[in-house]
């Protein structure tokens, strides 16, 4: 997986090999399956680039079909389905080997003004007097190896969650983690690389939420866990290479299942999207 920034725009940079039809390569990892992080986000520029620039996106709903294989290309297959005089959007389906891994949806609006509302920000501590995510995750130490080799792109601090012991208090909701993200490293200023490098790093943790609860991590024997819809409401301009606070909740788990929600933002306060995630949690023996 990248692990700088000049790597990851390398991997968000698709070849357009036809009309509407983009190519994404893979980045060398060790990872059994392609990140989704990644799909979504190869998906999301593919879908851009054929909007024109008087558009931005303002939300995408997607699903992960399979499983990518992470040794071929992806093929991006993108369907103009409106352009109207405030609104377009598009639909992108993910291909390996002539099958669907995964499809995409995404709306894009001309900006414009508006009524505004947003929640406020919870307090926080900065995230210069927080730990490092891998400090605080329990697991043996090849897992903090494994995460420095694949994520080292991105810079993520523990801002606290409400396990036992943990340093949030409940209020009403057994599930909460709170972590402060961002590219480690300079990204280029137009919003499309900097909304794909956020979307890439969207899927990175929120499934984690739901396990809160249970005492239990991503990399913890016998779960099985994966991602299996996605979806962003960007509400706001935004840096994904400032600090962001993701504010994740799982309301709910169930059936093998959890949801996981968040707000994002900026280090004053502003929310800037909100991201919802349902994946597969389903524990079995650890032997």
């Amino acid at each position: 997986m990248p692990q700088s920034v000049d790597e990851l725009l390398a991997l968000l940079d698709l070849e357009a090999i036809e009309d509407n039809l983009f190519r994404g390569q893979q980045p060398d990892t060790q990872l059994q399956r392609v990140f989704g992080g990644q799909v979504a986000a190869h998906a999301l520029v593919a879908a851009s680039r054929t909007v024109p620039e008087r558009y931005v996106v303002h939300s995408l709903h997607s699903y992960f079909l399979r499983p990518g294989d992470t040794s071929v290309p992806i093929v991006y297959d993108v369907d103009t389905l409106r352009e109207g005089r405030s609104f377009a959007t598009r639909r992108v389906i993910a291909r390996q080997h002539g099958r669907p891994i995964f499809a995409l949806t995404s709306n894009h609006q001309v900006p414009e003004d508006g009524l505004e509302h947003q929640d406020p920000m919870p307090e926080v501590p900065a995230p210069e007097d927080c730990p490092s995510l891998v400090d605080v995750t329990q697991g043996p130490p090849e897992v903090a190896e494994r995460w420095k080799r694949e994520w080292d792109v991105l810079e993520i601090r523990h801002a606290g969650d409400t396990r036992p012991g943990g340093s949030l208090p409940h209020d009403g909701r057994a599930a909460r983690s709170r972590l402060w993200i961002r590219i480690s490293g300079a990204l280029p200023d137009d919003r499309l690389t900097q909304v794909a490098a956020f979307t890439y790093a969207s899927d990175m943790t929120l499934l984690a939420a739901a396990l809160v609860p249970h005492g239990l991590e991503i990399s913890s024997p016998g779960l099985q866990a994966a991602s299996l819809d996605h979806a962003v409401w960007f509400h706001r301009p935004f840096r994904a290479d400032d600090w962001w606070l993701y504010d994740q909740v799982s309301p709910s788990a169930s059936g093998g299942r959890g949801l996981g929600l968040a707000r994002v933002f900026t280090r004053d306060g502003v929310l800037v999207a909100t991201v919802a995630q349902e994946g597969l949690i389903r524990v079995r023996d650890a032997d």
